[in-house]
C-alpha cells in the first residue's frame, strides 16, 4: 500500500513509519522543512513537501496514496484553539480527496477529552459543550467520512505515549521536578491516566490502516489507569527528590500548561480495540519503562 503520512518525523510518527515500512508498505511523508525532508529520506521514506496549512499539498498527497495516516498537529499550546482549527481543516481537505474511494484514513485523536472519573471506552464520545470538544471536532469529522465512502478511523492516544526518545509529557514532568526541587502530584494524586508504549501505538496505527472498519474509534491504551502519584513517586526516586502534592489552585503555577491536564482522572479501556483488531500490547508498561532509567539519562 502507498501510504501518505503527516507528522511522519514526530515521536509517534517516526515509529509508525518504521512499522509501515517493515510491513512492506511504501511511505510518503509530509515535510515542511529541509531538516524534516532529510530525516524522511534517511528513513527510506519518499518526501512530499508541504504543510498542514497548505490544503493543496495535503490534497495532492492524499489523492496519490492508497491510504492516509494523519498524525501531524501544530503543538502550539499558546493557541490551542488555532491548532485544532488547523487540524480540522486538514481532515476536511484529506477527506475530500479520499471521498468515494473506499480508501483508509487513520487520524490521531486523544482520550483526555472523555468524561472524567469513569473508564472511557471506544463507544464513548467527548461530552458536548466541554473543553475537549475543541479537539474532538476533528475526530467527529473524520469518523463521519465513513458516510462519504472513506474507510476512516480515529486512534485515540492517551496523554502518555512513552518510550526512548520521548520529549513530551513525561519529559516535561521530569524537567519541572528538577526545576522545582520536588516531584509533584495534584491533591492526593489518585487521579488516573492511561498510557501506551510507542511501539504498541505504532502497531495499532498500522492495523487500523490495514483493517479497521469505517467509522471506528480505537484506543491505543495498554495501562488503563496509572495513578498520578505513582508516576510522581518514580520520578522522585530516580531524581532523588521529595514527592509531595500541590493544591489544584497551585497546579498551573507549578506545572505550567501541564497543570490543566495533570489533575485529570481519565482512565480508559482498549477492550473493544483488542477484540476488533486483535491488537495486544507487548511493550513495557509506563512504570516499568520509567524504571528502566532512560528518561533520566543526561
Amino acid at each position: 500500500m502507498r501510504v501518505f503520512v503527516t507528522g511522519a518525523t514526530g515521536f509517534i510518527g517516526s515509529a509508525v513509519v518504521r512499522e509501515l515500512l517493515d510491513a512492506g508498505h511504501r511511505v510518503t511523508g509530509l515535510a515542511r522543512s529541509d531538516t524534516a525532508a532529510a530525516a524522511l529520506t534517511a528513513a527510506g521514506v519518499d518526501v512530499h513537501r508541504g504543510d498542514l496549512d497548505d490544503p493543496g499539498s495535503l490534497r495532492e498527497g492524499a489523492a496519490g496514496a492508497d491510504g492516509v495516516v494523519h498524525l501531524g498537529f501544530v503543538h502550539d499550546f499558546s493557541d490551542f484553539a488555532g491548532a485544532c482549527a488547523t487540524d480540522l481543516r486538514a481532515i476536511e481537505t484529506i477527506g475530500a480527496a479520499l471521498e468515494g474511494t473506499g480508501r483508509p484514513l487513520v487520524m490521531a485523536s486523544g482520550t483526555t477529552g472523555l468524561a472524567q472519573g469513569t473508564v472511557g471506552t471506544e463507544e464513548d464520545t467527548v461530552p458536548p459543550n466541554s473543553f475537549g470538544m475543541v479537539r474532538a471536532r476533528s475526530e467527529n469529522t473524520a469518523v463521519a467520512l465513513a458516510g462519504r465512502g472513506v474507510r476512516a478511523s480515529a486512534v485515540r492516544f492517551p496523554p502518555t505515549v512513552h518510550g526512548r526518545g520521548d520529549h513530551g509529557v513525561l519529559a516535561g514532568l521530569i524537567a519541572i521536578a528538577r526545576q522545582k526541587g520536588f516531584s509533584a502530584h495534584i491533591g492526593d494524586g489518585t487521579n488516573r491516566w492511561p498510557s501506551v508504549h510507542r511501539s504498541d501505538a505504532a502497531r495499532l496505527v498500522r492495523l487500523a490502516l490495514e483493517s479497521a472498519p469505517a467509522g471506528t474509534r480505537l484506543h491505543a491504551v495498554d495501562d488503563e489507569a496509572v495513578p498520578f502519584h505513582a508516576v510522581a513517586a518514580v520520578l522522585g526516586r530516580h531524581l532523588d527528590l521529595p514527592v509531595r502534592g500541590v493544591s489544584p489552585d497551585e497546579a498551573v503555577a507549578h506545572f505550567g500548561w501541564l497543570g490543566n491536564v495533570a489533575g485529570l482522572d481519565v482512565p480508559a479501556s482498549s477492550a473493544l480495540t483488542r477484540k476488533w483488531l486483535g491488537w495486544e500490547p507487548t511493550g513495557p508498561g509506563l512504570i516499568e519503562d520509567l524504571d528502566e532509567g532512560h528518561y533520566f539519562a543526561g
